[in-house]
């Protein structure tokens, strides 16, 4: 017999925040600009760089894994980030979670290799505008300046306290992503929001 039972519909960990990410938006002018990025395809990677695994896995994705520390390889619609000297997370458009850990798996064939599928643990919010760096420097440690933390950076640091992977768009205007565990994004969430107020246009 088919299954003709309805299945519940996917929903972001921030689905219902979007009104009040893009209410933060409009009162800022556009100064700072807030949305979630929901179901990146996130594939967390760990292999010898140097071995015959690195270059394979390169090749199925058409990009090399960076292996300067806190940079980003981006090919297309997938992006390399640098986690540590042999652990990368592989990034790509919603729904490729199957596809993309198939063919890393594939590449690594018989060698030492953990790939896993972590796209569930993590959402992303996109924090973008003039006043983007100023907003995050509230609660970053790391020098936001374009000088040291320039496109094409990434970093594991803490946001608020909250434990996030943060990486630098390929364009300055492209803003930043912010990839946080799925428990506390609602949390984050509520803190760029309240940090984002000093950005508000008075009425």
């Amino acid at each position: 017999m088919a299954d003709t039972a309805r299945r519940t519909p996917r929903r972001s960990p921030l689905s219902g925040a979007a009104g009040r990410l893009a209410a933060a938006t409009r009162a800022s002018g556009g100064a700072v600009r807030l949305a979630e990025v929901p179901f990146v395809t996130q594939i967390n990677v760990r292999l010898d760089p140097k071995g015959a695994a690195a270059d394979a896995v390169g090749l199925a994705l058409g990009l090399d894994l960076p292996i300067e520390p806190n940079t980003v390889v981006r090919a297309g619609d997938l992006a390399a980030l640098w986690l540590g000297p042999d652990e990368w997370l592989v990034v790509g458009p919603p729904g490729g979670q199957s596809d993309l850990e198939g063919r890393i798996r594939a590449a690594t064939g018989d060698e030492p290799a953990a790939v896993t599928d972590v796209s569930a643990q993590r959402t992303t919010l996109l924090v973008s505008g003039p006043r983007a760096r100023d907003l995050l420097a509230h609660g970053c440690p790391l020098d936001l300046h374009p000088r040291a933390f320039r496109a094409g950076r990434c970093a594991q640091t803490t946001l608020a306290r909250t434990q996030v992977v943060l990486v630098a768009r390929e364009q300055p205007e492209h803003g930043f992503w912010v990839l946080v565990r799925s428990s506390f994004a609602g949390y984050l969430t509520d803190w760029l929001l309240d940090a984002a107020t000093e950005y508000a246009r008075p009425d």
